[in-house]
């Protein structure tokens, strides 16, 4: 007797129960996986117990090899994180900043890291991640944290003097800074238009040295200095943390050279 024909037919027959099995139009399954899945992510805070953040304060998480950081709205929070197939638990030790905010801010706080601390499992499919309660309950929603600098805009809002201190921008000038897709940055000194190349890898960045226009401003009063201190510290940035609709430019040392608000692309990471 010829096995081949019977071989053929019980293959037939396993194919034909495994899709008899499978209902039709089933979503797909989320992806979840434990702290590989986690790892290396950054979110945004969507909902909160249901609810959206306050307008301009949206915490943030991020996970990174066992440990979870963020800004709950107000301080900045850090800590460790346990993560199993589709289980996460947060340390209830979090240790954080003590910056006192308007109270419906603080409140957003207070119950957002109570969240992460009544989390037992998780869910993430795509760019949305859930956090939920031993029971199922759903605490909080994030959309994923655009990771791409180039096609971003952003509004200065402090600056380093070069003397080891960050000061805010003088009243009645605007610093800006737009990354293109074409390596540039453009955007406006305070008094004059400026252009400069960067260069991206992971988490690093290189400003070339900037090109400028040759206008001269008497106010605000020290619009110039501000102008040549700004463009030495975008020179002097080594690293960027983009963090909900914040972005900060580091030097290598560590030491905030510019920190900015602005409105994300609509790109997806």
């Amino acid at each position: 007797m010829n096995a081949r024909p019977a071989v053929i037919a019980a293959a037939l027959l396993s194919l034909a129960i495994s899709a008899a099995c499978t209902p039709q139009g089933a979503p797909p399954r989320a992806a979840t996986g434990g702290t590989a899945s986690l790892d290396g992510t950054g979110w945004i805070l969507a909902t909160l117990d249901g609810q959206p953040p306050v307008a301009g304060q949206k915490p943030t998480v991020r996970f990174e090899t066992g440990s979870l950081s963020g800004t709950d709205g107000c301080n900045r929070y850090s800590g460790p994180y346990t993560a199993t197939d589709t289980s996460l638990t947060v340390d209830s030790n979090l240790a954080a900043t003590q910056m006192a905010c308007a109270e419906p801010v603080m409140q957003q706080s207070a119950t957002f890291t109570g969240a992460l601390r009544e989390t037992r499992r998780y869910v993430r499919e795509r760019h949305r991640l859930s956090l939920l309660a031993a029971d199922g309950r759903e605490l909080a929603t994030f959309d994923a944290q655009p990771g791409e600098l180039s096609g971003t805009a952003w509004t200065v809002t402090g600056y380093n003097n070069g003397r080891q201190a960050v000061v805010s921008v003088a009243t009645g000038s605007n610093l800006t800074l737009a990354f293109g897709d074409d390596g540039r940055i453009t955007g406006s000194a305070g008094c004059n238009s400026y252009t400069a190349t960067f260069l991206l890898a992971d988490d690093t960045i290189k400003v070339g040295p900037a090109a400028a226009t040759r206008m001269m401003c008497s106010t605000p009063d020290g619009v110039m200095k501000q102008e040549a201190l700004f463009l030495q510290a975008l020179q002097s940035a080594a690293t960027y943390r983009l963090e909900a609709e914040r972005l900060e430019l580091r030097t290598a040392s560590g030491a905030l050279a510019l920190s900015m608000t602005g409105v994300l692309s609509e790109r997806t990471p």
